[in-house]
């Protein structure tokens, strides 16, 4: 059985990663400093480990996008997906902006209670600058960052902010269209084989959430990460950079980008692999995460394990 709260079409996926992951997706009242009421928020926890991996989606996407990486994770760490403000299945409720300062607001409501610890975040393409935006307000809650074909460098249109009915309405049933939104999805990879009914039905689920439309516009209109440019250079985690070899979305200058301006990175290709990594090489993502990890968890070991130099 799946869900109440998830919209009917949710019964048209087909593939046994999309309908198990579709089916433990939780719900949460978070209280937020947006909103006088809390802000139903839905997420997915699994697995159990010392430093959990929170894991952030894309533009204009949903946690669905990490059903083929969660459990190749979930099996060794404890894992968390969650759809920002304004994405996914979260609610999107009247009076927010759903700018990028209300994403990482809620998200650091959601982080102070549910997680409550130090945690890794992965964030794929927009999900990645989520996640360096939190990470630089944030740092005391976060132990590591893993970035996936992430935005960050590329500043938005200066015409979004300009955008008004009719306009903003014919935006969104341009991204509605079906035939837009496979065409997104065959860039995405660099297999088109993994663009089956199943990856379209996962892809555009929340579309059906009524106010989808008005959220979408406002994050656009907001002008999205186009500040974040210029303050990548403070991030001070140690830093993965995990890229598609054939990212026809983002391209590939930008891994470089990453790696130069962030003192502690390390930039890891993915070979056979387009803009979506963690649905195309699952198995090779989960691993170079994993290692990423371990190196944190030997750390943490050392740490405790090492004399103070009061002991005798």
């Amino acid at each position: 059985m799946f869900p109440s709260f998830l919209p009917p079409g949710v019964a048209q996926l087909t593939e046994d990663t999309s309908i198990a992951l579709a089916q433990q997706i939780q719900q949460e009242a978070i209280t937020t400093p947006l909103l006088p009421n809390p802000i139903l928020t839905t997420y997915v926890q699994q697995g159990e480990g010392d430093i959990p991996i929170l894991l952030l989606n894309g533009f204009d996407s949903s946690l669905l996008e990490f059903r083929r990486l969660i459990p190749k994770l979930a099996s060794h760490t404890e894992i968390w997906a969650l759809d920002l403000l304004g994405f996914g299945f979260t609610e999107r409720p009247e009076g927010v902006a759903f700018s990028p300062t209300d994403l990482k607001t809620h998200l650091h409501s959601f982080w102070q209670q549910m997680i409550q610890r130090p945690m890794i975040i992965a964030g794929a393409s927009m999900g990645g600058a989520t996640a360096l935006d939190f990470a630089l307000t944030y740092p005391e809650a976060v132990e590591k960052l893993v970035l996936l074909d992430s935005s960050g460098y590329a500043p938005s249109p200066k015409a979004t902010k300009f955008i008004m009915p009719p306009f903003d309405r014919w935006l969104t049933n341009f991204l509605r269209s079906p035939r837009v939104r496979r065409w997104v999805s065959v860039q995405a990879y660099c297999d088109r084989s993994f663009v089956t009914p199943d990856a379209e039905c996962c892809a555009s689920l929340h579309l059906e959430d009524p106010s989808w439309h008005r959220a979408l516009v406002s994050f656009t209109k907001s002008g999205g990460y186009n500040f974040l440019y210029d303050t990548i250079k403070d991030i001070p985690h140690p830093t993965l950079i995990l890229w598609g070899e054939a990212d026809k979305i983002m391209g590939v200058k930008d891994a470089d980008k990453f790696d130069q301006t962030i003192a502690n990175s390390q930039l890891t290709w993915i070979p056979n692999c387009g803009h979506v990594p963690h649905l195309e090489q699952s198995q090779l993502t989960a691993d170079y995460i994993l290692e990423f990890l371990s190196a944190s968890e030997r750390k943490e070991s050392q740490t405790v394990g090492t004399p103070s130099s009061q002991d005798g």
